[in-house]
């Protein structure tokens, strides 16, 4: 079993994930498997740090995405992880592979003596993503959960917010992803709209939009969720919406859809407290359209540059998500999603799937 260091879980004993030699001679070498839509998002990211970091290896199952990331990036080119683990020289290894092979990439890599990085989801499953970080403290290596969004400029002058208690007591908190996915996206892979290999609405898409409710607003205490396939020829939810209760007493709300028409609507968080209402909303937190607080503070004024114009869901979080994880793997800095903090949003979905599935309010943490 494996025993877990985070604030929501203080009744356990920690096992202290083992301590990692810096690279500070050298470049930090990175290797990536999957090379699909998110892909091109890491790889822009590692050529803006290409001044202390570079890509050895790519591996894909399709020969056109490998051969247009061997193009891009100048890596050798493998079809099998583990074939490019028999060779590479990468000091960590990147995972945008559909989630639900997460886990088991994860412990071969880490078995491995790799550091591993892995895109969210970490894992479909609650005790995958405990295999996956219990694997890593094994071998002694690291594990990266990728969460960018909270690089989002925007973002981070919330959680300076939160953290200097400008709001208060904070009341209600409520979130919403109302986006698109036609059924041509999900035909476009067998893996996508599985329960086994991607996971729905929650899962997928609204998956850095849950990791928000923890992340800002602190420990969840319980959850009641409802989930339904209303319109898209897939086993998993297309929408979902969820009533949300902290440990501090604040209530909020958590409504997702990928049926908007005809497009990509909003990707919005709204925190109102006894001193302060906020609101970040556009189509994906990118724009801070209300900000209000008794008392005014001169750091108030970056709001005016916080937001930014973009038709992309991803946001532009990963340079700044690469620049952490390299600069903790030179000894610079600690990590800022490691494989725990992955397994607070994990935990709040399988919470959220259980409670639908089962029609009744699930209370958090799931185990102790």
């Amino acid at each position: 079993m494996l025993f877990r260091s985070v604030n929501w879980w203080t009744n356990r004993s920690v096992a202290t994930p083992p301590e990692n030699s810096p690279i500070t001679d050298r470049k930090i070498r990175f290797a990536l498997v999957g090379c699909g839509r998110i892909a091109q998002n890491h790889f822009a990211a590692m050529e803006k740090h290409g001044d202390r970091c570079e890509i050895v290896d790519v591996c894909d199952i399709n020969p056109v995405a490998l051969e247009a990331a061997v193009a891009r990036t100048g890596a050798r080119g493998h079809t099998k992880l583990t074939t490019l683990l028999a060779s590479t020289t990468a000091d960590c290894i990147i995972l945008t592979t559909p989630s639900g092979l997460h886990p088991a990439q994860a412990i071969e890599i880490a078995e491995a003596g790799k550091h591993v990085m892995t895109e969210k989801p970490m894992a479909t499953r609650w005790q995958d993503g405990l295999k996956m970080v219990e694997a890593c403290d094994k071998a002694g290596v690291r594990l990266f959960v990728v969460k960018q969004n909270r690089r989002n400029a925007t973002l981070q002058l919330l959680k300076s917010a939160v953290e200097q208690k400008r709001f208060g007591k904070i009341y209600a908190v409520a979130v919403n992803v109302f986006w698109t996915r036609p059924q041509d996206y999900y035909d476009s892979a067998k893996w996508r709209g599985t329960w086994e290999f991607d996971g729905g609405a929650f899962m997928n898409q609204a998956s850095h939009y849950i990791d928000l409710l923890d992340w800002l607003i602190g420990p969840v205490e319980s959850v009641m969720a409802y989930t339904g396939t209303l319109e898209r020829d897939i086993e998993v939810e297309d929408s979902g919406v969820a009533a949300i209760r902290w440990r501090s007493g604040a209530m909020g709300t958590l409504n997702v859809s990928m049926l908007t028409y005809p497009k990509n609507l909003e990707g919005s968080i709204t925190i109102l407290g006894e001193k302060g209402t906020v609101r970040v909303g556009g189509v994906a937190v990118n724009e801070i359209q209300h900000w209000e607080f008794d008392e005014q503070r001169p750091e108030d004024e970056d709001i005016k540059q916080a937001s930014y114009a973009t038709t992309s869901v991803y946001g532009f979080g990963h340079p700044l998500y690469y620049d952490n994880v390299i600069k903790t793997l030179r000894g610079e800095a600690q990590a800022e999603t490691d494989g725990r903090e992955g397994l607070k949003s994990l935990e709040l979905l399988i919470a959220m799937y259980l409670s639908s599935r089962d029609g009744k309010r699930v209370a958090l943490p799931l185990e102790y």
